[in-house]
């Protein structure tokens, strides 16, 4: 794979970093690993792309089988806390800097608004980008998998896919790697909406349902009299050609790790949906906790764990497996899933049934007026966002590995990229009028 160099850095690592940055650095110099070093100036405006690192990730040249590179000795620490150089990035140093940093832009034009949500504004994602990545997606899902009947085509270009990778990925070497992020987003999607929701789902089978799509991804090894029929069964219905197809292409460009790692996120995955349909079945509304114990399972978390793969580079096993990167990732997936409960609020409200989201329980278990468990909602997802990045700053403090920091800053780039989407899609979200 291509080096793409370190991830654009469109949001920042919350100010607590300084504190953490300066014991690190502390211990470094007390070690004589760095001396006293003044932060890094930014590059002014329209000078070249970010500084690449030296880094020890493990970098291939396609597939998994592909030959790996040896790492190369361990970096300078003071440039690694320091950050990259270069225009947008001088928020995501690790460093005490002199001056903060300036303030983000303003939200898109026509963009919804929702008063006292805390998130950080991302560049528009390139147009040239979006409009390849939406061309190839539709035609995969006509072509290739037949993902949908022609009457859905409207709400298939409505959902803006291509918009919504190129902000999540803008480090993306190629369209192919983009590629592989869209396809797994389409197929994770079609799954959720023929077998959990409003196109057909149900929560009656559904674990059964999911069972055989889960076989797409993590395939299975039978004896000779019986494989055909299940590998016959994997082009049955849309969402197991989906998951199918998709899962081919990110096997052929991921590491086994990689895949591996996905693999146990999407059961993740499974998993919360199956929970939900139980409480549907039941007639159950959780409790807050319960139900956010739920949303850590059925959430976005396949996503942004896989951004190094859609990087071109590999955060290596063991370093993903940390508990802190662990904590992580779950706190980007949930804060990046209440951030869907708020702007679909009003889009669920108007479907059939209740469907569960977190002002719904709030307002339940709380007794809260509409109003009021809606602000509370953003309440808690402003705390997850926080804690999310308090952590995100600690591990890359504690663990100053330039893939480390790179897979960091990427999950940062990621759970901003889907606020953008989600505040920008009109088509699909509209907004209660609290305010």
């Amino acid at each position: 794979m291509p080096d793409a160099g370190l991830s654009p850095l469109q949001s920042s690592l919350p100010s607590a970093a300084a504190q953490f940055a300066a014991r690190v650095l502390a211990d470094a110099a007390a070690h004589g690993l760095v001396g006293a070093q003044p932060a890094p100036a930014d590059v002014p405006t329209g000078t070249a792309a970010v500084e690449p690192a030296v880094d020890s990730v493990v970098e291939h040249d396609g597939g998994p089988g592909a030959a790996a590179v040896a790492a190369p000795p361990r970096p300078d620490l003071g440039r690694v806390l320091g950050g990259p150089r270069g225009l947008g990035t001088a928020a995501l140093s690790l460093v005490p800097r002199a001056e903060p940093p300036a303030a983000p832009p303003g939200a898109p034009a026509g963009a919804l608004i929702i008063p006292g949500l805390y998130y950080h504004p991302v560049p528009e994602p390139d147009p040239v980008r979006v409009d390849e990545v939406s061309l190839r997606i539709k035609s995969w899902a006509v072509d290739e998998v037949q993902l949908f009947p022609d009457d859905w085509e409207g709400e298939f270009d409505g959902f803006s896919v291509g918009r919504y990778m190129v902000a999540c990925h803008p480090d993306a070497p190629t369209v192919d790697h983009l590629m592989i992020a869209t396809r797994l987003m389409v197929a994770e999607n079609a799954v959720d909406d023929c077998y959990c929701e409003d196109h057909g789902g149900s929560p009656v089978g559904l674990g059964g349902r999911l069972l055989l799509a889960h076989t797409a991804l993590d395939p299975l090894h039978s004896t000779a009299e019986y494989q055909p029929h299940w590998a016959e069964s994997l082009h049955a219905d849309a969402p197991r050609r989906a998951y199918r197809s998709a899962m081919e292409y990110f096997a052929a460009q991921a590491t086994p790790s990689q895949a591996d790692r996905f693999r146990h996120d999407m059961a993740r995955l499974h998993m919360g949906y199956l929970a939900e349909a139980a409480w549907t079945e039941t007639n159950h509304v959780p409790e807050v906790w319960e139900y956010l114990v739920m949303r850590q399972f059925n959430n976005f978390r396949p996503c942004p764990t896989i951004t190094d793969t859609v990087g071109g580079y590999e955060l290596p096993a063991d370093l993903h497996a940390r508990p802190g990167m662990q904590r992580v990732l779950a706190l980007a997936g949930n804060a990046s899933t209440i951030v869907n409960d708020l702007y679909s609020y009003t889009k669920e409200l108007a479907g059939p049934g209740r469907h569960m989201n977190l002002p719904v329980v709030l307002a339940e278990r709380e007794s809260l007026s509409e109003k009021d468990a809606y602000l509370k909602a953003v309440e808690v997802h402003n705390d997850l966002m926080r804690d999310f990045e308090a952590a995100s700053a600690e591990l890359a403090a504690a663990c100053p590995v330039p893939s480390v920091l790179r897979f960091l800053r990427g999950v940062a780039v990621w759970v901003d990229g889907n606020h953008y989407w989600h505040q920008t899609n009109t088509y699909r979200y509209s907004l209660p009028d609290f305010w």
